[in-house]
């Protein structure tokens, strides 16, 4: 069975990424099955009003360097390119993600503000993000913390979609859109001070 053309476009994008293009289509989808990381999220696109809460509470503009940690389709960073002259990059593990968000973003004109790679948030350099946005799992938001902490500047401004940090770092604000919870902290010396 021939997927659609869509999904036959961001499949060949991930053979791109993982470097089986040379293969038979068929043969290729099966490796890149094969190969795929155990996602410790699941993929659950963010709906786009939370999106944009989520840029407004962050005060996200063209000065602005966004990173997308688990970005999924990219539909984050590619709003912050498209509707406020942002720069960005979304990170995530799975491959056909990746493709998925690098064809949203070449379809919506941002492809030189709006870049995505394939990795590991944990092994990612994310220290010249002025915002980092996140929807993932307590468990990682806290695995996650130190590591902001450590990388992130002081004043860098970081939003989770439903999730908190723990209480070693409460949210400075929580906004509440259609029953779910968006949450805001900036880096701050004291965070850096528990890292060093």
């Amino acid at each position: 069975m021939t997927p659609h053309p869509r999904r036959r476009t961001i499949l060949l994008s991930a053979a791109a990424a993982t470097g089986l293009t040379m293969l038979p289509f068929g043969r290729a989808l099966a490796q890149i099955t094969a190969a795929m990381p155990r996602l410790d999220v699941p993929y659950v696109p963010t709906p786009q009003d939370i999106v944009d809460k989520m840029l407004d509470l962050a005060r996200v503009g063209k000065n602005d360097t966004l990173f997308d940690l688990g970005c999924g389709d990219g539909r984050i960073v590619v709003t912050a390119a498209k509707a406020r002259g942002a720069r960005g990059t979304g990170i995530d593990i799975d491959p056909v993600r990746i493709a998925e968000a690098t064809e949203n973003a070449k379809k919506a004109g941002v492809s030189d503000r709006a870049k995505f790679r394939v990795g590991d948030l944990f092994k990612t350099d994310f220290s010249t993000a002025t915002v980092v946005t996140l929807y993932l799992l307590p468990n990682i938001n806290a695995k996650l913390r130190p590591q902001l902490w450590k990388q992130l500047k002081v004043g860098t401004r970081v939003v989770s979609h439903a999730f908190d940090m723990g209480a070693e770092w409460p949210a400075e604000k929580t906004v509440e859109v259609d029953g779910r919870t968006i949450y805001y902290w900036t880096v701050t010396e004291a965070n850096k001070r528990a890292v060093a």
